[in-house]
């Protein structure tokens, strides 16, 4: 018995089609199908503990699929290699191609023009081709099958029939009636879809290997005082590492040492650089700007934030989405159907009526080519794992197919107020001077005594002040009064700072002064006043203000046909009221605990269906969990956001919320789009064949341009 996990490279798992055939061979040999798991957007199938193999065992359980495996290794900076298949698989398609086009360049020459040649073919004139055309003919058979053929054999062997089975079926019965150019070119065109197929996926592979070169090969670390390259790998957490003007950060951490401004789009979406303090965190990815850092790593390579979505991504196409679970079942019972309705349209016309062997088997090939499923089974993956990765780089990480098809449903969407609406801590939202003191004298006294303390309010006071530029003066003796205020002494003279009941034991209040206050601790506010003796020079109100874009973004949900906003918070009646009037929600509830989030949650499901619930990912967890969808705020610097929801934001960017709802509305549309049109073309190619205008070379012609057409529409999100 294996209990450990294991994980494998598999060379060829290029679609849904090759998952499902490794479930059916792999699965009995560890023990059941639950204990697989794939990764289609690497290629990598993962083996959960418990599985009764060996690693060897299991090897030889691929292998016998036609495919082949190997232990899977992390790859560290850039992105995979293509694979020696993929390179074989080229190759062996161009040589096909390549071969066919001799094939019938010398049955050209020795009939004596284009339309005899074509003309020369069937089973009356099988003695006119030239052994030399047949000879190319079947060499670029041969050679498009070669990946083909084996699982065509599985197929029929499992009494299972599949897309390889149908046309290799084609393929022998074109033979068998001396349609040696058009059983090539069938197999030629097959390959051709074949490896479009592979292209397609690692096109959006790609798209997520362009995150891996983000990573920097080398890091910079600093010991004793000098540097030296190391791998990113080989970096401990609390090592010291050094990042230049203009290079990119190699490692999560802490900033020690410098200030610059960051460019963090490749990881947030966010397209404004951000400027960092030393106590500040960085992220792996980042773009330094012209200052020099030093900063201490704070995760292993293998855990950085970067590391982890690229992670999510990957784990995510294994996650279905409900259209691409509709299309496997449609296709499990498509593929037997268009099996036995060939074998009926090349028996029943002769027997019955009379028909013509030789044609109506012909036609019977005709619709086993047509109806293969290539076009149909890759519509939807590849337009899901495209909108996968085009919402990474927009800085939404969505755990599966399943949870970005959910947005397009959405009827109502619950808010956490702290931290998702708001800002999340608080910030200077009023200055209200006094006694004909200025603005900038009473922010030059808040500035000069609040700096020499750390509480969070005063941390607030003092990043305002110096946003609006006002220096600070040398603040001496300053003394904290607990649970009142604080005292100082400035230019010679003591000044205070503190709540409503230290204002009036300073004996600095008037009834004037008592409304002003009333007015400014409404709404949940916090005011703290600051005086000298018994004058009083003004007020600060603070508050948790509301974010910027709180108000747009609700809007734009209204605008995409989301009605109901609901604010589910912990806090006050008063200050949910107040937050709920600024940002334009339908509903509010406050004073909540989390078991109350919970069944406001599951009211809000009956009544509506389809609910989604925003929050911190970590206090809103049960409430998330209940909802339709769980869309966390602030991931980049919580790890339990993004192993609690289904949605993470990887900036607290709430304008986030309606592109993706538009996005996966524009996904949704898409994957409708690829099944229609793959499924139109079958009909009208089934017809064609019924009443004899359709041959076996168009309609793997058609097949392939579907698949084409369906490909390039899905990869279209990537742009999105």
């Amino acid at each position: 018995m294996n209990a450990q996990r294991m994980a494998f490279k598999v060379h060829g798992m290029d679609c849904a089609e090759e998952v499902a055939t490794l479930k059916r061979e792999v699965g009995p040999v560890v023990g059941g199908e639950e204990h697989l798991a794939f990764d289609l957007l690497n290629a990598k199938m993962i083996v959960s503990e418990g599985a009764s193999a060996s690693s060897e065992a299991i090897l030889r359980a691929v292998a016998s699929t036609g495919m082949n495996a190997e232990p899977w290794q992390e790859l560290v900076g850039s992105g995979q290699e293509k694979s020696t298949r993929q390179k074989l698989q080229l190759v062996l398609t161009i040589l096909s191609g390549g071969l066919t086009a001799l094939a019938f360049g010398l049955h050209v020459w020795s009939s004596g023009g284009f339309h005899e040649a074509l003309g020369a073919e069937g089973m009356g004139h099988i003695h006119r081709i030239p052994w030399v055309s047949k000879g190319s003919y079947l060499g670029a058979i041969f050679t498009a099958c070669w990946f083909i053929a084996p699982k065509a054999w599985l197929s029929a062997r499992r009494l299972r029939p599949d897309m390889n089975l149908l046309m290799v079926v084609a393929i022998l019965g074109a033979i068998s009636i001396g349609e040696w150019f058009e059983a090539a070119t069938v197999a030629f065109l097959f390959a051709v879809s074949n490896a479009l197929e592979g292209w397609s996926l690692s096109r959006a592979r790609r798209a997520v290997e362009a995150l891996m070169d983000l990573t920097p090969t080398l890091v910079q670390l600093v010991k004793n005082g000098e540097t030296s390259s190391v791998r990113p790998e080989e970096v401990s957490v609390g090592a010291l590492f050094q990042v230049k003007p203009g290079e990119r950060v190699p490692l999560d951490g802490l900033i020690l040492q410098g200030t610059s401004a960051l460019n963090q789009a490749p990881i947030t979406g966010e397209s404004m650089p951000v400027t960092k303090i030393p106590g500040e965190e960085v992220f792996a990815g980042s773009i330094n700007g012209d200052g020099a850092l030093v900063i201490e790593c704070s995760k292993p390579a293998s855990d950085t934030v970067l590391a982890r979505i690229i992670r999510m991504i990957g784990e995510a196409s294994t996650k279905r989405a409900p259209s691409e679970q509709w299309v496997d079942r449609f296709a499990k019972v498509y593929t037997p159907v268009v099996m036995i309705l060939a074998i009926l349209v090349a028996l029943v016309p002769p027997l019955l009526m009379g028909g013509a062997w030789a044609d109506w088997f012909y036609r019977a090939l005709v619709l086993l080519v047509i109806a293969c499923p290539c076009a149909l089974v890759i519509s939807t993956p590849v337009s899901i794992v495209a909108g996968l990765a085009s919402a990474a780089r927009h800085g939404v990480l969505v755990k599966g197919g399943m949870y970005l098809e959910a947005p397009a449903s959405l009827k109502a969407i619950a808010f956490d107020k702290t931290g998702t609406l708001t800002e999340g801590h608080p910030s200077v939202v009023q200055v209200a001077p006094w006694n004909g003191f200025t603005e900038q004298e009473l922010l030059r006294v808040a500035g000069s005594m609040e700096s020499q303390s750390g509480h969070p309010l005063a941390r607030a006071i003092v990043a305002y002040v110096k946003s609006q530029g006002v220096a600070f003066i040398p603040a001496q003796d300053f003394q904290t009064l607990q649970g009142k205020g604080a005292t100082a002494v400035l230019d010679g003279r003591t000044h205070w700072l503190g709540s409503h009941r230290f204002l009036e034991e300073q004996g600095a209040e008037t009834a004037e002064i008592h409304v002003q206050l009333e007015s400014l601790e409404g709404d949940g506010r916090t005011v703290v006043a600051f005086g000298t003796g018994r004058e009083l020079i003004g007020f600060l109100a603070l508050a948790d203000a509301v974010r910027p874009t709180s108000a747009s973004t609700l809007q734009s949900l209204r605008g995409a046909g989301v009605e109901h906003l609901v604010l589910l918070t912990g806090d006050n009646a008063g200050t949910a009221e107040a937050v709920g009037r600024q940002v334009g929600v339908s509903e509010i509830q406050g004073e909540l605990l989390p078991e109350d989030k919970v069944r406001a949650i599951e009211a809000l499901v009956a009544k509506h269906g389809q609910v989604a619930m925003i929050g911190d990912g970590v206090n809103d967890a049960p409430a998330m969990a209940g909802a339709t969808l769980g869309i966390a705020m602030g991931a980049m610097g919580s790890d339990a956001a993004i192993e609690t929801a289904d949605i993470a934001l990887m900036n607290d960017d709430l304008t986030r919320i309606p592109w993706l709802v538009n996005h996966s509305r524009r996904t949704l549309t898409v994957i409708r789009q690829n099944i229609t049109f793959a499924l139109a073309v079958k009909a009208v190619f089934v017809v064609l064949t019924m009443v004899g205008h359709a041959s076996l070379w168009s309609a793997i012609a058609a097949d392939m341009g579907a698949s084409l057409l369906v490909i390039f529409n899905g990869l279209r999100l990537l742009k999105a």
